[in-house]
């Protein structure tokens, strides 16, 4: 049997990707990276939890319930400052094990009012996924949607921990004969990167900080994490409320290759066994914060996590914990404090995003200081 033969009877994600290539040419990253980690039968976050140490990666609100709950009273100080809007339309993307909400929930309690007014809706693909969050929240949800567009209408309260980075990027190289997209090529057995050599339309989405970059500069770009920004700041706009994303990123417009591959807590090839690696790229928060502006709505930051975190009460609330906590207890609160908000680590290669209607107040961790 031929390879090509071979090749077309194979029905997991490489197989794909190498027939697709077969047939039509290179293609771009994006169309890569959405394939491997969402195709619906068994693309990356389909059908699988990849959190915690039998998985690939671990996230904040599985490090501490503290990180969890500060988001929540952030969330809950924001509506009262909202003038408390009833009913109010909770949105996680991408929840997880819906372990954030469970812990901002439960802070958030102390807010009268607060939890009677929310519709909590989750944003989420993964099957796997749901199921955990089903039995962790149970009937405080009121919806399940594969998109944010189906999200009904309403004042809206959203929080994306660790979504925008898996969204597809596209790398763009200049060249002398401008902005040229590298594209995943494939021959037969690996993939490999190679560069168009076609100027990319895609060069209008270049930050114009970076558009006079050397020859040999590369630049990542995300049409669907700019055309989601946009609809949800087009929202907020026009129907009031708040979202706040934290996920890791630069601060400022940034040139390089972020893309990478994690598989059981380790780097692995992002070009390799696609479908079984998690796959993310920093985020573009300058871009992010044009386009909710672009869009009609204000953006506050992006600001340090650590800062963010500090701003909130984090040391307050480990100081609480420790008050009754166990020997073991202690050294595993304060260890995860350290983790969230130290800045040779998370608490600055982390940075977070508000995005508010036009005319709101300030929320709460980015005033001047933050």
């Amino acid at each position: 049997m031929m390879v090509g033969e071979a090749l077309a009877e194979r029905r997991d994600v490489a197989g794909r990707l190498h027939a697709l290539i077969r047939r039509l040419g290179p293609q771009p990253l994006a169309t890569y990276m959405a394939e491997a980690l969402l195709h619906p039968e068994d693309g990356y976050y389909r059908n699988r939890d990849p959190l915690g140490a039998a998985g690939d990666f671990i996230t904040a609100p599985e490090i501490s319930q503290m990180f969890g709950e500060l988001v929540g009273l952030w969330l809950a100080t924001t509506w009262q400052a909202l003038g408390r809007p009833d009913p109010v339309v909770l949105v996680e993307l991408g929840p997880g094990r819906g372990t954030l909400l469970a812990d901002a929930l439960r802070a958030a309690r102390a807010v009268p009012g607060f939890q009677a007014a929310l519709r909590l809706h989750l944003v989420e693909s993964s099957h796997a996924l749901r199921a955990r969050q089903r039995a962790l929240l149970g009937a405080a949800v009121a919806g399940w949607h594969d998109r944010f567009d189906d999200v009904p209408d309403g004042p809206l309260l959203l929080v994306a921990n660790e979504f925008f980075d898996a969204l597809p990027v596209h790398q763009l190289v200049r060249t002398d004969g401008g902005w040229q997209e590298r594209l995943v090529d494939s021959d037969g057995d690996r993939f490999t990167l190679v560069t168009s050599a076609r100027p990319s339309l895609l060069a209008a989405l270049v930050p114009p900080e970076l558009a006079a970059a050397p020859q040999g500069a590369l630049v990542e770009v995300s049409p669907a994490a700019i055309a989601l920004m946009a609809t949800v700041a087009g929202r907020i706009a026009a129907r009031g409320g708040a979202a706040l994303v934290l996920d890791y990123g630069p601060g400022v417009p940034a040139l390089g290759a972020s893309l990478r591959g994690v598989r059981a807590h380790r780097p692995a090839d992002p070009l390799q066994a696609p479908g079984t690696t998690d796959l993310s790229a920093d985020v573009a928060f300058p871009t992010l914060a044009r386009v909710a502006r672009e869009a009609g709505a204000q953006a506050f930051g992006p600001v340090p996590q650590g800062a963010l975190l500090a701003a909130l009460g984090l040391a307050q609330r480990a100081e609480r914990l420790l008050a009754r906590a166990t020997p073991a207890q202690a050294e595993q609160i304060r260890a995860a404090a350290f983790r969230l908000s130290d800045p040779a680590g998370m608490g600055m290669a982390f940075k977070a995003l508000a995005v508010l209607a036009s005319g709101a107040p300030t929320p709460a961790g980015f005033g001047a200081g933050a």
